[in-house]
This record gives C-alpha cells, sequence and structure tokens, in this order.
C-alpha cells in the first residue's frame, strides 16, 4: 500500500507518494538522489545512514519514510552551504574531518559528520566522554576513532 508524505529534506519541500514498506534510507538515495547517507549494516547497528530528523540523529536504514511525514530531515548534503556565487562552503564539521584527516574510505564519514553536527548543536564544548558516548554505535573500520575524536574537538572550537 502507497501513503503519501510531505517531507522538508535539507530546506527543500517535497511531496512524495511512497510505499509503506519504503525506508527513509531508499527514498533518500533511490527517490530524491542524496547519496552522501549510506548503507552499511541495513540493521541499524553501523550508523553510515544517520540522518537528522527533527535537530535528531536517527539511523535511516531502519526507519520508515511513511513515519517521517511532516518532519524535517538533514542529510550530510544539507550541512553545507551554497554560496551565491555557486561555490559551496562546507560546515565546521566537514571542514574539520578533511582536515584532521579523519576520513579514509569515506563511507562511515556521512553518518559520523552528521551525528557530530547534531552532538555541537547541544553541547558547545564536548568532553572526549561525551563526544565518545555520543558517537557510540558509528563504526569505522579504517580511521581508527582518534581522528574522528580530533576533528569534532576542532569544530568545537571553531563553532564557538
Amino acid at each position: 500500500m502507497s501513503v503519501e508524505i510531505k517531507i522538508n529534506v535539507n530546506n527543500r519541500d517535497y511531496r512524495l507518494i511512497v510505499d509503506e514498506e519504503d525506508t527513509l534510507l531508499y527514498v533518500l538515495r533511490e527517490r530524491l538522489h542524496l547519496t552522501g547517507t549510506k548503507e552499511g549494516c541495513g540493521n541499524g547497528e553501523c550508523g553510515a545512514c544517520a540522518v537528522l530528523v527533527d535537530g535528531e540523529p536517527v539511523r535511516s536504514c531502519i526507519i520508515l519514510a511513511a513515519e517521517m511525514n511532516g518532519k524535517n530531515i538533514v542529510t550530510v548534503e544539507g550541512l553545507s552551504k551554497v554560496e551565491k556565487d555557486g561555490t559551496v562552503k562546507l560546515s565546521p564539521i566537514q571542514e574539520s574531518f578533511i582536515e584532521e584527516g579523519a576520513i579514509q574510505c569515506g563511507f562511515c564519514t556521512p553518518g559520523f559528520v552528521v551525528a557530530s553536527s547534531a552532538l555541537l548543536e547541544k553541547t558547545k564544548d564536548p568532553t572526549d566522554e561525551e563526544i565518545e558516548e555520543y558517537l557510540s554505535g558509528h563504526l569505522c573500520r579504517c580511521t581508527g576513532y582518534a581522528t574522528i575524536l580530533k576533528a569534532v574537538r576542532k569544530a568545537a572550537e571553531k563553532t564557538r
């Protein structure tokens, strides 16, 4: 069965007909072509598919799109801003991930960046313990997490 939803994704309104079994991840990637959000495990364990729903990080692979009616969603693409001249201005967390080398293969990066962005909205100067707790459940097989922590700390400095 199909349902109609109205959602705002990255400050753009959409009216979509979705199958009641479609995940938010599927709709973002396949219907809206926002491919920054990745499918890792497909069961909410790895965090690669994290997006913000009304400011809170959620695993888009285990949430149904039909449940998103009326919600505001931000993907990793929505964290950057397009300037008047057409150039893209990365968010402080995106810049910091690049500067600190917190990106290896890049597959898990969107989930870490989105979740870190939500943390920095709530806590302007998080401790290492707060960062680790907030990012628990996000898995990375390449960087070893030290550079990710450095990147979040650096972004916190930039946003203070």
